[in-house]
């Protein structure tokens, strides 16, 4: 049975205009990956209701693992290139431009699905790269938000210095899809997440007057360990008829032990800082429309729940000069996705992801280590192949340069009692763009 052109007409001109009809200041999907191995990346994360390949389907919905024809063990790595530039300015100080050599960072996951004799269950799993960031600015005396911290040369003003972070969490995801009839199908996966995060300077830890100069500055913060925690996907999957497919599903939060970081004060007595972030939930719902091996169109739209989750919530300095947190809002994205058979060997993918914005003007100086504001994110992407058993997977993405804009607080002194405070005529802009290739094999059995 073919599918018909004209609802899928209906439904191409309701997802332009749903996408028309959201806020124009449009961001990424924040912390967490725009898609997960090639074949997702290539789609644009649309999944809910698209299970073609098995990382797409434990990551976003898991119900939909029962939709998979064949048992399939598939890898991939993605290597990710972001261009990040901070520039700040103080009237009557100076003004500065500089760059994070963040180099490429690697992403690498793995799934596996097995099909069991049971026709009804389905079982997998999967270790997913599902978030992360870094940069590395060097410290820079023209530009006054990387300029050395506060000096008696320097007082009051004074930068950060040299700016160092990096983030990773990893989810171990075993999964079950469980088909209730031959239209309908829940799945459930409990998570296991483990995290690293290094952020220099710490932040997260207060400023310290050690040595007696009057004059406090944030410690070093690159002494962590992996921390861990979890949290649990849910979805269901139902089939309308051999076009339409429909998804949901709900992220919980991934809850997460305290960071924890060895650090010293100015005259390098030990410490120990601590930092509670949690991932937000997400929760979405998709559509797909077509055949699944000749055309299949898919959108997802979900909500990411960033002002509610430990860590990201929260804002300001406390009375110490402790971040609170990054400040950010909850968003909603819309993820499309376009698959079409190119020959017997060969499919192509094209994708698209459009996001509110989850990082707040006010808050850019809080984030010049976390820019994760990219507006959009435009993939495509290729599969060859080779035999019926073996398939080679390649993807590339593209986010355009996006801004934000804020001014600049100092943190509060200590020895003095001077608070925190706004800086008049001052600003911080964070630039990002970035470049994505992912590579990957599946073998089916």
């Amino acid at each position: 049975m073919k599918c018909s052109w004209i609802p899928l007409q209906i439904f191409l001109f309701s997802t332009l205009s749903s996408l028309l009809l959201l806020p124009h200041t449009a961001r990424a999907q924040g912390v967490f990956a725009p898609g997960i191995g090639p074949i997702n990346r290539s789609m644009g994360s649309a999944a809910l209701a698209a299970p073609i390949d098995g990382m797409g389907a434990i990551n976003w919905n898991p119900a939909s693992l029962s939709g998979m024809r064949e048992s399939e063990l598939s890898f991939s790595v993605e290597m990710l290139i972001p261009n990040i530039e901070t520039a700040s300015s103080v009237l009557g100080v100076g003004s500065g431009v500089t760059g994070s050599e963040s180099g490429a960072t690697p992403l690498p996951n793995m799934a596996w699905v097995y099909k069991t004799s049971n026709q009804r269950l389905t079982i997998g799993f999967g270790v997913l790269s599902i978030a992360g960031f870094q940069t590395n600015f060097p410290a820079d005396l023209t530009n006054p938000i990387l300029a050395p911290q506060r000096t008696p040369e320097t007082f009051p003003l004074g930068g950060f210095g040299r700016v160092y972070s990096e983030a990773a969490f990893i989810d171990l995801a075993p999964t079950i899809a469980y088909a209730l009839s031959e239209k309908i199908a829940i799945g459930f996966s409990p998570v296991a997440t483990m995290a690293k995060i290094e952020v220099e300077p710490m932040v997260f830890s207060g400023v310290n007057d050690a040595n007696g100069d009057l004059i406090s500055t944030y410690p070093r913060g690159q002494g962590s360990r992996y921390s861990w925690g979890g949290g649990a996907n849910l979805g269901i999957y139902y089939i309308h008829d051999c076009c339409w497919r429909f998804g949901a599903s709900v992220k919980t939060p991934r809850w997460m032990e305290d960071f924890r970081f060895r650090t010293e004060d100015e005259l390098g007595n030990p410490q120990v800082a601590r930092f509670d972030m949690d991932l937000p939930l997400i929760a979405s719902v998709g559509v797909s429309h077509g055949d699944v091996e000749e055309f299949l169109l898919a959108v997802d739209v979900r909500y990411v729940d960033y002002e509610n989750a430990n860590g990201f919530g929260e804002s300001g300095l406390d009375a110490n000069g402790t971040l609170q947190g990054l400040g950010w809002k909850s968003i909603v994205a819309v993820a499309t996705g376009l698959q079409y058979r190119l020959s017997e060997a060969a499919f192509g993918r094209l994708g698209y992801v459009y996001n509110q914005n989850p990082i707040p003007d006010s808050q850019t100086q809080y984030n010049i280590a976390a820019p994760l504001h990219y507006q959009h994110t435009i993939s495509g992407g290729l599969t060859y192949q080779p035999s019926s058993s073996l398939s080679i997977h390649m993807s590339y993405s593209f986010s355009p340069e996006s801004q934000i804009n804020g001014p600049i607080t100092l943190a509060p002194n200590l020895p003095t009692g001077t608070p925190a405070i706004t800086v008049p005529n001052s600003s911080v802009t964070s630039t990002l763009s970035s470049h994505a290739i992912d590579l990957g094999v599946t073998v089916k059995y």
